[in-house]
């Protein structure tokens, strides 16, 4: 018998019990039942955007209940399993594996509980700024850039790069990216505030030491069943060439867009469609989304003056370091996480970082 892998499978069935408090399974099967037999019904299909709707319903209480179902059957089959393995063999080895994977996969489903804002389970769209530093600044705005989409890949996110400014020398000053996904937003939405890096600069002849910084924005898409009215007279649309690399349309036509909403002063903008049309309708979308936002925002705000909790705002806050001389470190300073492994978190590897912020902002505030 191997103790230790029978000891960590009891182990996970119980934590497994405990988080079936929360997720309540058999609500969740009901819900579905319930769902899957109206859309059995033969009027279903006769109002398509409530059809649309159940069905991203349906799926999205699969995504909780099956990996639910799967860890519990997995963790008592390597307990049964564990009882008629003899420890030093190759199955003991194999069975060590499945562990692990079984474990890892209770830990993205533990943190996935924690997303239950209203917004957690929308794709994300994130745009970075290159802050004082001049192409310093800019070439970390785009290891950044780099960095969050692995970390999209390792996650079997889609992205899209929206619009990007590129830097005078190196680089880029700004860039807009969609991130689709389930949850991407309650995984991301951390990640806002300045990011600060210190190293030694390739651009500096004398090799001098740097520290730039870059800000990250992140806010939720809107669904499309979401409409946020935006008057045509609040609003400046310019059009103007696409630049950076593309297709035989860039820098021969007029199919960028920006827009500008007069009464904030909210700026987005979108080049990476070939037609002038898809660009400004994804530029809308931003626009709707990032009103939504800055309407939740001023809710929140005016929430704290009642209440009155005097709150740090995190924008403009510098959140991580990223030291890669004269030592390597990557330290997030909301929450203590640390490591050393610099090559692995601008690879993407940030899901210590992302568990970290979201188990804080899960404990209750003193």
């Amino acid at each position: 018998m191997i103790r230790e892998i029978f000891d960590r499978a009891s182990a996970l069935k119980s934590k497994l019990a405990e988080l079936g408090k929360n997720i309540d399974p058999e609500r969740l099967r009901d819900q579905i039942d319930k769902l899957e037999s109206d859309s059995a019904e033969p009027e279903f299909w006769n109002d398509a955007d409530n059809a649309k709707k159940v069905l991203k319903e349906i799926a999205n209480l699969k995504q909780t209940l099956e990996p639910y179902d799967d860890i519990k059957e997995r963790a008592e089959m390597a307990a049964e399993l564990a009882e008629i393995t003899d420890d030093g063999t190759s199955d003991a080895e194999d069975l060590r594996a499945e562990m692990a994977e079984i474990e890892e996969a209770f830990d993205k489903l533990e943190l996935d509980t924690l997303l239950s804002g209203e917004n957690d389970g929308a794709n994300a769209i994130m745009e970075l700024n290159a802050g004082a530093g001049g192409t310093e600044a800019c070439d970390w705005t785009y290891m950044l850039m780099h960095m969050f989409l692995r970390y999209a890949e390792r996650m079997g996110y889609k992205t899209d790069i929206l619009n990007t400014v590129e830097g005078d020398v190196a680089g880029i000053k700004n860039v807009t990216i969609r991130v689709a996904g389930h949850n991407a937003y309650g995984y991301l939405k951390n990640e806002r505030g300045v990011h600060r890096l210190v190293r030694i600069s390739p651009f500096d002849a004398n090799k001098r030491r740097h520290t730039s910084f870059a800000a990250v924005d992140v806010i939720p898409e809107l669904d499309d069943d979401i409409e946020v009215n935006i008057s045509p007279d609040d609003i400046r649309v310019d059009t103007y060439r696409s630049s950076g690399a593309g297709g035989q349309h860039v820098n021969k036509t007029d199919s960028a867009i920006r827009i500008t909403h007069i009464p904030t002063g909210i700026v987005v903008s979108c080049q990476n469609e070939r037609s002038q049309h898809a660009n400004k309708d994804s530029a809308m979308k931003v626009l709707a989304s990032r009103l939504r936002e800055l309407e939740q925002e001023k809710n929140e705000q005016r929430m704290a003056e009642i209440r009155g909790d005097l709150r740090a705002i995190e924008w403009g806050s510098q959140i991580r370091s990223y030291v890669f001389q004269p030592y390597t470190m990557v330290k997030d300073h909301r929450t203590e996480c640390e490591t050393g492994d610099v090559n692995k978190v601008m690879d993407g590897g940030l899901e210590p970082f992302i568990q970290a912020s979201l188990r804080a902002a899960a404990k209750p505030k003193e």
